[in-house]
């Protein structure tokens, strides 16, 4: 498999993120909006090439920039190639000059990731807002998120986090999720034992719990945020499902969806999906104490 590196700017001003609209391009991207940046060309250095995107195809300046994360993507659309993307939070130098784009984008926008809509973005783009806001759950949300039981609020537009594990491989195993509103309070989570599993079975079952429960409080919009790539990547339809034991679950999650008006599934790394993983450690200790002798 080919390698090739590319560089993506996150760019916020007053809680809002600037993406641009493509003009050109493949199918899959053309007229959705993507993070500003590109490829590497040859021997040319991350934050070289970060500016360069930045001013030739918006015409604004860098004046500091972070390194924030680094992740591996396969595209859809050419699956020989493996991107590693290098993730950048940078700021502006204050010039005030207008945003002029190159003939690469044809529209801009300032938006919160509330307002952005799994179909109006690049699936690249969905991957890195997705660890951006997972990581700001990491941050801030242990610590500050109001728990509210199992009752549904007034936005019916919910993330659901979900993780599954097997010790052993195959092993004991546990499913679970945590349910998030618009406003980032959790109003359910849980998980299920599963007795002797593999870890993947684990994981299309976490995803099932969820839909399960979300079909139960009445939610109608579901974001599946995962991480397993393979789980993601089946749900989407871009890879085939070749073990037997996987089609009687992947088949379950999709009669539930049929009660939904949208689900959605985005990749985040390991390290971003703690709450989801805290359920499955806790449910399988409980199951391990349950069997102590008293």
């Amino acid at each position: 498999m080919k390698q090739r590196l590319s560089v993506r700017a996150i760019i916020n001003q007053d809680g809002k993120t600037l993406v641009l609209r493509r003009a050109n391009g493949r199918q899959s991207i053309l007229g959705k909006y993507e993070l500003p940046g590109g490829k590497l060309a040859y021997s040319e250095q991350p934050e070289d090439a970060l500016r360069r995107y930045l001013h030739d195809d918006a015409g604004i300046h860098i004046q500091s920039s972070q390194l924030f994360d680094a992740v591996t993507y396969i595209d859809r659309d050419d699956r020989d190639i493996q991107y590693g993307v290098i993730v950048y939070l940078v700021n502006l130098v204050a010039d005030n000059h207008p945003i002029r784009l190159s003939g690469n984008y044809s529209k801009y926008r300032w938006q919160t990731m509330s307002e952005m809509h799994q179909e109006d973005v690049t699936d690249l783009t969905q991957l890195l807002l997705g660890i951006v806001h997972q990581e700001e759950l990491a941050d801030q949300s242990l610590q500050t998120i109001k728990k509210s039981g199992d009752k549904k609020t007034s936005d019916d537009s919910i993330t659901i986090f979900t993780d599954g594990g097997s010790r052993g491989n195959p092993g004991p195993s546990a499913a679970g999720y945590v349910i998030l509103n618009g406003q980032r309070e959790v109003v359910a989570e849980g998980g299920e034992y599963l007795g002797v599993t593999t870890n993947n079975q684990a994981e299309y079952q976490g995803v099932r719990i969820g839909l399960e429960k979300a079909r139960e409080l009445g939610f109608k919009k579901v974001e599946f945020k995962i991480d397993s790539m393979l789980v993601v990547n089946q749900m989407k339809g871009l890879y085939k499902i070749k073990n037997r034991d996987l089609w009687p679950i992947h088949e379950r999650i999709r009669e539930l969806m049929r009660d939904f008006d949208h689900v959605g599934f985005s990749h985040v790394l390991r390290q971003f999906n703690q709450l989801a993983d805290g359920m499955v450690n806790k449910t399988l200790d409980a199951h391990e104490k349950d069997k102590l002798p008293a």
